[in-house]
């Protein structure tokens, strides 16, 4: 018992110092977010947008393309087939702004087992430009976006993304998707790209093109199972880095069900344990639930007020949580502790269900998990 309660402590406050500082990491980067004016500023963009199916708000986020404040750039949309649902509607958008050059390309080429990936192949081959931007239907790209990811670009860099900042939340398991991308998954990234381990998010991404042919082309994108998994390891592999923007990009969410959040971040955790697996194992321990039960645990051991104690670590936990929404002008509500609770409650369930070897399915696609050790 007497070495028990110091390690408990140094176990709690370990966790909290990690949590703090990601948070004071992810409020100094979108506080002090900014576009410095480069070179690269009035290069020539190609911005690959794939779709499938129409989504919440995807008027919204398909037509921010047409939107962008950079002087020299095309769009480049992806339907797998024709009669995709979202066809009439980009038809209807380029028609609506026919000063932004834009073309629909229809076709699969099946390189692999992700969707996504076989989609947006054939804008790869035909985009004009040697920077090309790949971003997903339902992010909602701000003006100054293309701005804001050369102004992440450094010489080292061979990649630049944009994680997901949710949105619009329509009910509560909207929130609870909001807590899962902002305040935990943002923050989380934005601690990694400071410590120089910055991981691709598939959202938004930024190729210079000689970089990606270098690494096998856009076929070696189909070395993982998800395209944003594969580019890290390629631009590592390389000798360059992932980097993050400092404001990353919005994607409104609309109404979420209990089952569309929690099969999202299982997949996404499945993920993460195929590709990055020495990564993922400490992930149990990145909520607050963990280090506050321990810290309860302990004081009452100790003969301390537990209760009192908790209350103050919760209070301090989910406040800087607070905190960083608010300074970053992220969604915060009335709901947003609850949800914030309620994801770091999950965190753990989610973690065993990464470790399941099951297949996944993404939009109707069966995704095969291979039965491998993806450790680096």
């Amino acid at each position: 018992m007497t070495l028990l309660i110091p390690a408990i402590g140094a176990f709690c406050a370990v966790l909290s110092l990690l949590h703090l500082a990601g948070i004071v990491v992810a409020i100094a980067r979108v506080r002090n977010a900014e576009v410095r004016r480069k070179a690269e500023d009035g290069a020539g963009v190609s911005i690959i947008r794939p779709v499938c199916g129409v989504e919440n708000f995807s008027e919204q986020a398909l037509g921010s393309s047409f939107r962008l404040d950079h002087p020299d750039y095309e769009v480049l949309f992806c339907a797998a087939q024709p009669n995709d649902p979202a066809v009439p509607l980009l038809r209807q958008l380029m028609a609506a702004h026919p000063d932004v050059p834009a073309r629909l390309l229809v076709g699969n080429d099946r390189i692999s087992t992700n969707p996504k990936l076989n989609n947006m192949v054939k804008a790869w081959t035909a985009a004009r430009h040697d920077w090309v931007v790949m971003a997903d239907s339902n992010v909602l790209m701000r003006r100054d976006a293309v701005a804001h990811l050369f102004a992440a670009w450094r010489p080292d860099t061979g990649l630049v993304c944009s994680p997901p900042i949710g949105c619009a939340p329509q009910g509560f398991f909207a929130e609870l998707e909001c807590a899962f991308l902002n305040t935990y998954q943002a923050r989380w990234q934005s601690l990694a790209d400071a410590a120089g381990i910055g991981f691709a998010q598939g959202k938004c991404m930024l190729w210079r093109r000689d970089i990606l042919e270098a690494a096998g082309g856009v076929g070696a994108l189909a070395s993982e199972m998800a395209e944003d998994a594969a580019a890290t390891k390629l631009v590592r592999g390389l000798g360059l880095r992932v980097r993050m923007v400092d404001a990353p990009f919005a994607q409104p969410l609309g109404r979420r069900t209990a089952a569309d959040v929690w099969q999202r971040q299982v997949r996404w955790a499945r993920l993460r344990r195929e590709t990055f697996a020495l990564f993922f194992v400490p992930e149990i321990f990145t909520g607050g639930l963990v280090p506050l039960a321990a810290g309860v645990a302990g004081a009452a051991a100790a003969g301390w007020p537990a209760a009192l104690i908790g209350a103050v670590f919760a209070a301090a936990w989910y406040g800087s949580e607070a905190l960083l929404a608010a300074a970053a002008g992220w969604h915060l509500s009335w709901r947003s502790p609850l949800a914030w609770v309620l994801r770091d409650a999950l965190l753990p369930a989610l973690w065993l269900a990464g470790w399941e070897h099951k297949d996944l399915v993404w939009r109707g696609t069966v995704m095969r998990v291979a039965h491998r050790n993806s450790s680096t």
